[in-house]
């Protein structure tokens, strides 16, 4: 679990929980939404199997060398890098490299075109869009019939590729480099379902395919796949950094948001301008009023709310400038039992935290209100 960062500025997602469920670069991913004032829950849903100690990596590697493919297609940087010190670390740096050298070697984008080049090796081609389909494409245009192409696979799906390549007549050969496997300590995950579940997080990103499938795996497991299937669906911000990563949660109906750009950097940024656009803001007492995921915004200054207070103020937002019951408020409350004495506890801490006590209204033996400023209370009515 990150500490939620402090900022004067509060930044864009001041208020909001992400999930992050990568295993590679989460701290990067990390620090990259708590400088925009994100708490963040980190539960890696899955590792990385350790490439010494890869018996599936080293044997493609010894086949490789003693069959050459005519065609290699490098796909990730860090992969093609990996591949290449693993070999080194067999003993078979040189002959895996000697092998290689006499090989049409394809490399999707510049930093994979970096990493064949700084192992000594010179690259046939490079689409400039780093899109697989257009190194298919090429392949395909080239005829590939009677070819045997290696593949360096990431743990991504390659949906098709592989597919059309055999339909194409070639022989391919896959080379698993960094294969993933289930965490060992499944608890961070379970604890991350739960709050998704319970509305504890406002988005979950995911920057591997294998990563969204392991989660959902996990909650299937638990018997609570439909629960968080419905939460990504309505409530929690499922964010993917490009399209194939969201395919296990397409293949579930849920549909993502994604940038432009396959990055970190434009994937944060993403969140920076839905999660504020998804927030209620409401005019509230001569105030402007934004709730949050675990925070609210009183004329832009930043005011933390405990879980209770927060259930509360959503029941009383969902029908604002009405009369909300405390029976009602009471069913809102997380395991506050049968005891009306609850909701007023929590009302009192909720008035503390915002500040403003006259934003929430007690109405005599009826409940509480939102005093929504008069012209919106109209608006609302009619509404």
């Amino acid at each position: 679990m990150y500490e939620e960062e402090q900022r004067p500025d509060h930044g864009p997602l001041a208020g909001f929980t992400v999930g992050v469920t990568a295993a590679r670069r989460a701290d990067e991913l990390g620090t990259l939404l708590q400088r925009r004032g994100a708490a963040v829950m980190h539960a890696p849903a899955l590792r990385i199997v350790q490439l010494a100690d890869d018996s599936e990596l080293l044997g493609a590697t010894k086949e490789l060398i003693r069959q050459v493919p005519d065609i290699v297609v490098a796909t990730t940087a860090i992969g093609f890098r990996g591949w290449v010190e693993a070999a080194d670390g067999w003993g078979l740096g040189d002959d895996l490299l000697s092998r290689l050298g006499g090989v049409r070697i394809l490399a999707r984008g510049p930093k994979v075109k970096g990493a064949v080049r700084a192992a000594g090796l010179t690259e046939e081609w490079s689409p400039s869009s780093e899109s697989m389909a257009e190194v298919l494409d090429r392949l395909l245009e080239e005829g590939v019939d009677g070819q045997r192409i290696a593949i360096q696979l990431h743990g991504e799906p390659l949906p098709g590729f592989v597919e059309a390549l055999r339909e194409g007549g070639a022989e391919v050969v896959g080379v698993p480099v960094y294969r993933w496997m289930p965490p060992e300590d499944i608890a961070p995950v379970d604890r991350l379902l739960d709050a998704a579940v319970s509305r504890g997080v406002d988005a979950l990103t995911f920057t591997s395919a294998p990563a969204a499938a392991s989660l959902l795996s996990r909650a299937e497991e638990r018997g609570m796949l439909p629960e968080v299937l419905d939460a990504l669906s309505h409530d929690v911000l499922p964010a993917c950094v490009g399209p194939v990563t969201a395919l296990p949660l397409q293949s579930r109906g849920i549909d993502t948001i994604q940038p432009e750009r396959f990055r970190l950097g434009p994937l944060v940024q993403l969140l920076c301008k839905e999660l504020p656009g998804r927030a209620r803001a409401l005019p509230i007492a001569g105030h402007r009023v934004e709730i949050r995921g675990h925070a609210v915004l009183v004329d832009g200054d930043l005011k933390p709310v405990p879980p209770a207070g927060m259930s509360l103020l959503r029941a009383l937002s969902r029908r604002p400038g009405w009369v909300v019951a405390r029976a009602e408020l009471l069913r809102a409350l997380p395991g506050s039992g049968r005891d009306e004495h609850a909701v007023e506890t929590a009302m009192a801490r909720l008035r503390t935290a915002l500040g403003t006590p006259k934003l929430i209204q007690t109405v005599v033996k009826r409940g509480y209100r939102l005093a929504l400023d008069p012209a919106a209370e109209t608006k609302y009515a009619d509404a």
